[in-house]
């Protein structure tokens, strides 16, 4: 019998732990790139505007949708040896939604978190950037204005990180690249990123939670043996809404080829927009019923 202290939301400890990472690697490119950032290093990275001196290496994209740490990440702010520090801005004017307001408040009370932007390595803003479905209560609207208010330390995104989990609207597409603002350099730490849109080696995947996920785990005793069989009554379970069309929809128009109702639950809806019926196909009335059950 073991005593376990569980972190639900400790997604930005993986981060951490993807940027320590970072820095091995860091040292391990091309000489061409460690005289560029040797160059890199004596500017002001406060600045937007490069020294016309800086002749940057023939793979460097100005094409922020396909950066690496190598390209748009300044690791002068994350010296060796240096403590690694994340700054949070100071709270917006109106409160973030729960999920946000969550993830705030796990990175301000670690230990890696400081309230001085000079010793930083990492930022993280107050603006809520969560949720930018635009039929949502949760979203926050003229994000390119409150960004622009970030002050020098933004520097075009360049060592922020943004999290997020919904983008796009329904019927008009989950456009993963429509934040609604410019996240120019930032990492994007994100729910459900395709392949397509995903920066390898640079942007976070996370799984999707919701609002009522707490933010912080109780203590369990855990045993330390796999009981067998389990005593759960089911195996497997799912339950949300099913997109007729676009973006997920050849995913969950297909699970209900899983679902037995008995060990193996996976219940979708139709009911998705306030026109879902317009686009109703031959299971929705018997996928809802079974939803509702």
């Amino acid at each position: 019998m073991q005593c376990i202290k569980r972190w639900t939301l400790g997604a930005f400890t993986l981060v951490v732990l993807f940027v320590l990472l970072y820095f091995g690697r860091h040292r391990l490119q091309s000489d061409h790139h460690n005289k560029w950032r040797s160059n890199l290093s004596s500017q002001d990275f406060n600045s937007h505007m490069p020294s016309p001196m800086v002749i940057p290496p023939p793979d460097f994209l100005l094409d922020n949708n396909k950066c690496r740490m190598e390209t748009c990440f300044n690791f002068t702010k994350c010296k060796p040896g240096k403590p690694f520090k994340v700054y949070t801005y100071p709270d917006e004017e109106y409160p973030p939604s729960k999920n946000y307001a969550k993830i705030l408040d796990r990175i301000r009370n670690a230990a890696y978190h400081t309230n001085d932007p000079e010793e930083a390595c990492l930022f993280v803003p107050s603006v809520d950037t969560i949720d930018r479905d635009e039929l949502s209560d949760k979203y926050v609207r003229n994000l390119q204005s409150k960004f622009s208010r970030l002050h020098s330390y933004w520097n075009e995104g360049t060592n922020h990180l943004i999290f997020n989990l919904f983008s796009g609207t329904y019927k008009n597409d989950y456009l993963e690249t429509d934040l609604g603002f410019n996240s120019g350099r930032a990492i994007l730490a994100k729910a459900s990123l395709s392949d397509e849109f995903y920066r390898p080696g640079f942007d976070v995947s996370l799984p999707l939670f919701g609002g009522d996920h707490p933010g912080r785990g109780s203590d369990a005793i855990v045993s330390l043996s796999n009981p067998f069989p389990v005593s759960k009554k089911h195996t497997l379970a799912f339950k949300g809404k099913r997109y007729l069309h676009g973006i997920g929809s050849e995913t969950r128009n297909s699970l209900y080829h899983l679902h037995n109702g008995q060990d193996m639950v996976l219940v979708t809806t139709c009911k998705h927009g306030k026109d879902w019926e317009k686009d109703k196909d031959s299971r929705c009335d018997e996928d809802n019923m079974e939803y509702d059950r």
